[in-house]
């Protein structure tokens, strides 16, 4: 399908007019807007259910744009855990959802509502988790909002808006050898901070981004909260064609930016500069380039996650792993994001270079990132992970420390036991 003509607007900016059903919007305005997907999972959905209850509500507005996901603590892993997926399931039951998803068929939901293709191109998406803003990668605008918010989508269809600015950044050059999407975008926080982008869509465009996989560009959605961003959004293209192409759910737009679109800044990058990136605790802005991040000793590597837990990473991490084996008193833990990406892993015979490398291979879940399970350090410990997320105790003590990077480094520091780039294994 092709956009409706419309002159001056960012992609961000058409999306959210023409769900708003107004011809034109612009910074700063206030909207109502219809929402296409309204997402929850088992830690945020409970209080949305409540929400609902309380204001009212007795049917969802679409049992087929309400989606409810339980990946953070599950399979559950203690009583709170299991009550709160309880009444997500039941919920889900009451209501006849088509997509909500138990054990066996969930995954991380930044992965798995992509993968499945609830989400197209062109949506207007809300999601109480602060990364639903991953789907900009596939050309949708997609954001963070509260439990109450998604309560009120839920009964409604709708929510309201204020329309972001937007920053463009453009990416030009190739790709030095091992860096990916994980590392553009830690180098792009690192040069805007953690604030650079509060409340503004973070445009990603430019040359390079035609090298990048979708793997790469869900990553660098992901992260766009990481700067404040209220979203993260690519200009869809034939590698976004190519993705969801039997497998999007819906009919989908592709929209892309006006010529004459006004942004708040456009901000020029040179990938050939770019070395894999780590960012250092306790800020997703403290990156460095590898060859500047000293004799660092750590614990554990986490490799998975909503930012890097998609078979394309797993290949990359297997790739540097494969016939070494991890530094002794070492803990690896690799977590593919969704039961696809497993089945993938396990038929490409990644498992086996994970385990004869020493790592254990854990089922889809959110649990390290949040330092809810599967891998909570102690005190003193050090983890670097290819989470979105380092703040102090973010993954467990406050005495830990999480250092971010891509799937590669990640790998390469579990066989050293120290920060390294896969150039530096033998």
């Amino acid at each position: 399908m092709k956009e409706r003509n419309a002159m001056g607007m960012t992609i961000s900016e058409k999306i959210l007019s023409r769900h708003a059903g107004l011809d034109a919007v612009s910074p700063g305005m206030l909207i109502n807007a219809k929402v296409d997907i309204a997402h929850g999972n088992d830690i945020t959905a409970p209080i949305a259910i409540d929400a609902f209850r309380k204001a009212g509500g007795k049917k969802v507005f679409d049992r087929t744009r309400v989606v409810l996901i339980p990946d953070h603590f599950s399979p559950n892993k203690d009583i709170d855990s299991a009550e709160q997926c309880k009444m997500m399931r039941d919920f889900a039951h009451e209501q006849e959802l088509v997509h909500y998803y138990e054990v066996g068929e969930a995954g991380v939901e930044h992965a798995l509502l992509p993968e499945k293709g609830i989400v197209v191109p062109g949506d207007l998406t809300v999601g109480a988790d602060s990364h639903t803003c991953t789907y900009g990668a596939l050309g949708a605008f997609s954001t963070g909002v509260g439990s109450t918010d998604l309560a009120a989508a839920m009964m409604t269809g709708e929510l309201w808006f204020k329309v972001p600015e937007t920053m463009k950044f453009v990416y030009h050059g190739r790709l030095n050898p091992w860096v990916g999407g994980k590392d553009l975008i830690l180098y792009t926080i690192g040069l805007i901070g953690v604030d650079g982008a509060i409340y503004r869509a973070m445009e990603f465009t430019g040359e390079t981004i035609a090298q990048l996989t979708m793997a790469d560009r869900f990553t660098m959605s992901n992260m766009a909260i990481e700067a404040g961003g209220k979203a993260g959004i690519f200009i869809p293209d034939a590698v976004t064609e190519a993705y969801v192409e039997g497998r999007a759910l819906r009919p989908y737009t592709f929209y892309t930016s006006d010529p004459d679109a006004v942004y708040h800044s456009v901000i020029d990058i040179d990938v050939a500069k770019i070395e894999p990136q780590v960012s250092f605790p306790h800020l997703p802005s403290n990156a460095r380039g590898i060859s500047a991040v000293g004799d660092v000793k750590i614990d554990q590597s986490v490799i998975g996650s909503c930012t890097n837990g998609r078979i394309e990473d797993l290949r990359i991490a297997a790739g540097v792993l494969k016939g070494r084996r991890i530094a002794p008193g070492y803990r690896l833990i690799v977590i593919p994001a969704t039961p696809a990406v497993y089945r993938q892993a396990l038929q490409e015979g990644l498992f086996d270079i994970f385990l004869d490398a020493g790592g254990v291979i854990s089922p889809p879940t959110c649990g390290p990132c949040l330092g809810g399970y599967m891998g909570i350090l102690a005190k003193g410990e050090r983890c670097v992970s290819t989470t979105n997320r380092n703040f102090v105790g973010r993954m467990g003590h406050k005495g830990s420390e999480v250092y971010l990077a891509g799937p590669a480094v990640a790998a390469a520091t579990a066989v050293l036991g120290k920060l390294a780039g896969p150039d530096q294994l033998k």
